[in-house]
C-alpha cells in the first residue's frame, strides 16, 4: 500500500487571478495617493502655489549686441557703447499688487504672533502702513529718476492703468540699482547700450549720433549702420514676482557684436582744425565755417571740422542746422580758388604758353557784360595772373579754350559730381550745363562763379595740383593707396602751376598770412560774393576761402578753409581763411613729422646766457 502524499498543483487560472487582484489594488492605491495630493495642493495649499507661481515665470528676453566702435586712424575712440538700464512701469501690475502684498504682510504678522487672530484695527493699520510705504517708495523713485512729482503715482489713477510705460531710458546702472532696491512690483529693468562720444563737439558732425534704440541717425553712425549695429541674441530666463531675472535657463541665440570702424581721421589734427576754426568764427563774427584736410598721396580725409558745432552726448533742444556736416553737404561758389585749374588746362591744351602776356586794364567787356579786376594790373605774365588773381586774364584764357574741352576739365576734376565718400546727404554741387556755356558764362566759370562745390569737392580737386596732375578719390576709411586715382593734367604743367601758386604766399601776394615757417606753401585765395538767388548777389556778404598745399616742393597735405559771412570788417580770403590754414597746417606738419623744406624761413630762437 502506497502512503506517499500526492501534491495538488495550482491551476494557472487561479494564479493569474491573484496577480491581477494585487496589481489592481496597487494601482488603485497610487491613484488614491495622486488624488489626495491633488486635493491637498488645489484646496488646502492653493494660495501658496498661486503665490509661488506668481513669483516665478519663464520668459524669453533679447540679448542686445554690442555696437561696433568708431575709431580714428590711431585707434582713439570716437564712439563707444556703454551698458545702461532702461526702466519701464506696468501700472496695472503696480496697482493690482496691493492685495497680495497686504495678504503676505498679514500672514507674516499672524505667524509672528503664533496664529493669534488680528483685530480689525490692526488690519487697518497694516493697510495704512503699506499704502504709505508704497507712496513713499514711488515718490523716492521719482526723485531718483528726476521725474516730476506725481509722474508715476498719477499712472495708477487712470481708469485702465497701462501695462507698459517707459519712465527712464538709458540711465546709469548705479541709479537703476537705487530704484531696484525699492522692490516695487511692476517696475521693470532692461539692460541696453548707450552710445558715448569721447571727442564730443570736436568730431560731432562727422561721427553723428544714434537714437534711443541705438540706431544711427546722422553722420557715419547712419552711413555704416549695417556694419556697426550687430545682431541681437535671445535667451530664456526665469523672472521673479517683481519681473526681475533671477536665473538664466538657456541661450537660444548668441548675439553677434557689430564691427569696428577705423577712420582715416587723425584726432590730433581734428582737434587743431576744431580749435582754430572756432577761434576764427569768433574773431570775425562769422555765420559758420568749415575745414577739410586731405592726404595728397592716397586721398584719405585726415580732418574735417565745422563751426558752429554741437555735443552729441546731450542733444536737448538741438536744431537740425547745427548737426549738418557742411563740409560734405553744403555748396558755395569757389571763386578764385579755381584759377590754377584754368591756367593748367590752358597750358596742357596748348592754348596759352609760358611766355604769354595778358593785357588787363581793370575792365574787360564780354558781350553785353563786363569782367572786372579789383585793380588795374596792366600787363601780366602767367605767374602774376595767379599772384594778383586777375579775373580778366583768366577770362581771356577761358575764351581761348573750346567750351567742351573746358567743361571736360572741370568735370574730370569732380565738379558737379559727388565725391563718393559715402556720407549721408553728400552734395553733388553744380556745373553749368555745356549747352548753356556762352562767352560770359565761360568767363565767369574761369574765376569760380556759375558753378558751386562743397569744401570736400574743392579739396579733392586740389589733389590734382598737389600730386603732379593725379586726381585722387577721397576716403573716410583708413587705406594704404588709392586704386581709383586718375591723371587729369601732365606732371610738368602742374609743377609749373604749383610754383606760380607759391608766389601767392609772398609778401606782395594775396595770402601772405597763409605762410608756414620752415615750409613752402602753394595756395590760392577766394573772396566770393554770396548769391541771393534770382535777386542776384547780396551786398557785403561773402564766402572767404583759401585752398592750399604744403610742403609745396614735395606736397603731403591739402587743406581748404571756408568762412561764411565774416562781419568784423575783414572779408578777403587772404585775411580771414589764410591765417586758419597757417595755424592748422603748421601744427599738422609737426604732428606728422614732415621735414621742413625751407629751413631758412624758420624763426631763430634767441636764448639768454645764464649770468655767472
Amino acid at each position: 500500500m502506497d502512503f506517499r502524499v500526492k501534491r495538488t498543483a495550482r491551476t494557472p487560472t487561479k494564479d493569474f487571478s491573484n496577480r491581477r487582484k494585487f496589481l489592481l489594488i496597487f494601482m488603485m492605491g497610487c491613484m488614491g495617493l495622486l488624488v489626495g495630493r491633488a486635493v491637498y495642493l488645489q484646496v488646502f495649499n492653493k494660495e501658496f502655489l498661486q503665490n509661488e507661481g506668481d513669483d516665478r515665470q519663464v520668459d524669453e528676453v533679447v540679448m542686445p549686441a554690442y555696437r561696433g566702435m568708431i575709431k580714428d586712424r590711431n585707434g582713439e575712440p570716437l564712439a563707444i557703447s556703454t551698458p545702461v538700464d532702461t526702466i519701464s512701469v506696468n501700472a496695472k501690475q503696480l496697482k493690482e499688487d496691493d492685495k497680495s502684498q497686504i495678504t503676505k504682510q498679514l500672514k507674516a504678522l499672524r505667524k509672528a504672533r503664533k496664529g493669534e487672530k488680528l483685530s480689525e484695527d490692526e488690519k487697518k493699520q497694516v493697510l495704512s502702513d503699506y499704502q504709505q510705504d508704497k507712496k513713499d517708495k514711488i515718490r523716492q523713485m521719482e526723485v531718483v529718476l528726476e521725474l516730476p512729482a506725481g509722474k508715476i503715482s498719477n499712472l495708477l489713477k487712470e481708469p485702465e492703468p497701462r501695462q507698459f510705460i517707459y519712465v527712464a531710458r538709458q540711465i546709469d546702472p548705479g541709479i537703476a540699482d537705487q530704484v531696484k532696491a525699492l522692490k516695487l512690483n511692476g517696475v521693470n529693468f532692461e539692460r541696453e547700450f548707450k552710445r558715448f562720444y569721447p571727442a564730443s563737439e570736436i568730431s560731432a558732425h562727422l561721427v553723428g549720433f544714434t537714437d534711443l534704440e541705438d540706431k544711427g541717425q546722422e553722420g557715419l553712425e547712419a552711413a555704416y549702420e549695417k556694419t556697426l549695429k550687430g545682431i541681437s541674441g535671445r535667451k530664456r530666463v526665469i523672472r521673479d514676482g517683481t519681473h526681475q531675472i533671477i536665473a538664466d535657463i538657456e541661450n537660444i541665440q548668441e548675439p553677434v557684436n557689430g564691427k569696428d570702424l577705423e577712420l582715416s581721421i587723425d584726432q590730433r589734427l581734428q582737434y587743431l582744425a576744431y580749435r582754430e576754426l572756432e577761434a576764427a568764427i569768433d574773431t570775425h563774427k562769422a555765420k559758420s565755417g568749415t575745414l577739410v584736410m586731405l592726404d595728397v598721396k592716397n586721398g584719405e580725409i585726415l580732418a574735417v571740422a565745422n563751426q558752429p558745432t554741437f555735443n552729441p552726448n546731450t542733444r536737448k533742444g538741438l536744431k537740425e542746422n547745427l548737426y549738418r556736416n557742411r563740409a560734405f553737404t553744403e555748396v558755395f561758389e569757389p571763386g578764385s580758388t579755381v584759377k590754377p585749374f584754368v591756367v593748367a588746362a590752358s597750358l596742357d591744351g596748348g592754348y596759352v604758353h609760358l611766355n604769354d602776356l595778358f593785357y588787363t586794364q581793370g575792365v574787360f567787356p564780354v558781350g553785353h557784360h563786363v569782367v572786372r579786376d579789383v585793380h588795374n594790373y596792366g600787363t601780366l605774365d602767367l605767374t602774376h595772373v595767379i599772384k594778383k588773381s586777375s579775373n580778366i586774364a583768366v577770362s581771356q584764357m577761358a575764351l581761348k579754350m573750346p567750351p567742351k574741352y573746358f567743361w571736360n576739365v572741370y568735370h574730370h576734376l569732380g565738379f558737379g559730381v559727388s565725391a563718393g565718400v559715402g556720407f549721408p546727404g553728400e552734395a553733388r554741387g553744380n556745373l553749368l550745363d555745356l549747352r548753356r556755356w556762352h562767352d560770359f558764362e565761360r568767363a565767369t566759370l574761369s574765376f569760380g562763379y556759375s558753378l558751386n562745390a562743397s569744401a570736400l569737392q574743392l579739396a579733392r580737386a586740389y589733389t590734382a595740383l598737389a600730386d603732379d596732375g593725379i586726381l585722387h578719390s577721397v576716403s573716410l576709411l583708413k587705406r594704404d593707396e588709392d586704386i581709383d586715382a586718375q591723371r587729369v593734367f601732365s606732371a610738368k604743367t602742374i609743377q609749373r602751376v604749383r610754383a606760380m601758386m607759391e608766389t601767392v604766399i609772398m609778401k606782395d601776394g594775396t595770402a601772405y598770412e597763409a605762410k608756414v615757417d620752415g615750409y613752402s606753401v602753394a595756395g590760392k585765395t577766394g573772396t566770393v560774393k554770396k548769391s541771393g538767388g534770382r535777386g542776384g548777389y547780396v551786398a557785403k556778404k561773402y564766402f572767404s576761402v583759401f585752398a592750399g598745399i604744403a610742403p609745396a616742393k614735395n606736397p603731403r597735405l591739402v587743406m581748404v578753409v571756408m568762412i561764411d559771412e565774416p562781419s568784423a570788417g575783414k572779408y578777403y580770403g587772404g585775411l580771414v581763411s589764410a591765417p586758419v590754414f597757417s595755424k592748422v597746417m603748421a601744427g599738422a606738419l609737426r604732428i606728422l613729422e614732415i621735414s621742413p623744406d625751407q629751413e631758412e624761413t624758420m624763426p631763430i630762437l634767441l636764448t639768454q646766457k645764464n649770468p655767472r
